[in-house]
């Protein structure tokens, strides 16, 4: 009877201990998937810096959500005036340094504040995802969550998460390292049930400006273009890359068609660019970082391709170099 009730006892242990580890492994992913869910649906107004090496800016952001329809004013508090104002999918861009306002239609909204990951159930085959620990940051307590990438292919981030309302205080974009390349520190943030129109009206005034419309949808010529240029593609990627979107359209600067792929693991993303115009005569080949950006450019069958992307340089030279032609079926 002892040993009969001392094995039962160590299996309701086993049973305890198992059940604790698996919590364990979902708590940090349940609290990026609560942070995920704070960007995109709560209504916030902050202050926060952003350092990218040695320069810093001083922001401030409001963001609300209203009926579904996403409204964003980003302000730099340093003096340049400048300020980027979405609603909806129309981005407004004021620029006073060179009295310009740029408008961009967007296919599909984005947040306005900066880069920060959005982790699904996915994310642990590439990344390893673990809490580290409690703590305060401006007078509230957050978790610490650590996402350290697998391989040589991807970022890490460190992101102190409010337990109260699930909101970013403070991100870090790191290296296999763990050097700091960029982060963002929130001075303050409210998060409001209500914010008025007027808080997205542009505090500068654009008298003598010149107006600029971006819209990416294609003209009649450019479809018909399109139709005749060949596609192309990476025939290798890193683990988890997989390509997400293929648009052809026209870019500024360039004589033709470009083609344009997103390669993403769900986290991090590329973008490649392939001109259908071939410059015999022109030799394009290197790499460039800046901040957390990479960029690498070469020549493919005389087609130049750029490839660029808030990744390791490993990566963009990596994908840039294995894309190929594919012909398409009229040719």
């Amino acid at each position: 009877m002892r040993l009969s009730r001392a094995s039962e006892r160590l299996t309701w242990i086993a049973l305890a201990l198992a059940v604790a580890t698996v919590a364990s492994a979902e708590e940090p992913q349940k609290w990026l998937e609560r942070m995920n869910e704070a960007l995109t649906t709560l209504n916030y107004d902050g202050v926060f810096s952003h350092w990218q090496g040695s320069q810093v800016e001083t922001m401030r952001i409001i963001h609300r959500v209203e009926d579904g329809v996403v409204t964003e004013r980003l302000m730099s508090l340093d003096g340049s005036g400048r300020e980027f104002i979405r609603n909806g999918s129309t981005l407004a861009c004021y620029l006073p340094d060179e009295r310009k306002v740029l408008v961009v239609q967007e296919p599909s909204p984005s947040l306005l504040l900066g880069s920060l990951p959005k982790f699904g159930a996915s994310s642990s085959q590439f990344y390893d995802i673990r809490a580290v620990r409690r703590t305060r940051l401006i007078g509230k307590k957050t978790r610490l969550i650590v996402v350290t990438p697998r391989d040589e292919f991807r970022y890490g981030y460190r992101l102190w998460i409010d337990e109260a309302t699930g909101m970013p205080l403070k991100t870090q974009l790191c290296d296999r390292r763990g050097r700091v390349i960029e982060q963002v520190v929130f001075a303050s943030i409210a998060t409001p049930n209500h914010i008025p129109d007027s808080a997205f009206n542009p505090d500068i005034s654009t008298d003598g400006f010149q107006w600029v419309k971006q819209i990416p949808m294609p003209s009649p010529a450019v479809t018909a273009a399109a139709s005749s240029v060949s596609s192309w593609g990476a025939l290798r990627l890193p683990p988890g890359f997989h390509m997400s979107v293929r648009v052809v359209q026209l870019m500024p600067g360039t004589t033709g068609i470009v083609e344009h792929l997103v390669y993403t693991d769900g986290i991090a993303s590329v973008s490649v660019f392939v001109e259908s115009h071939m410059h015999a005569d022109h030799k394009l080949s290197g790499s460039e970082q800046v901040g957390p950006t990479s960029t690498f450019a070469t020549m493919v069958d005389g087609h130049p391709v750029t490839a660029v992307g808030e990744v390791p340089p490993e990566t963009v030279k990596f994908i840039a170099t294995s894309v190929q032609e594919r012909p398409s079926p009229g040719r």
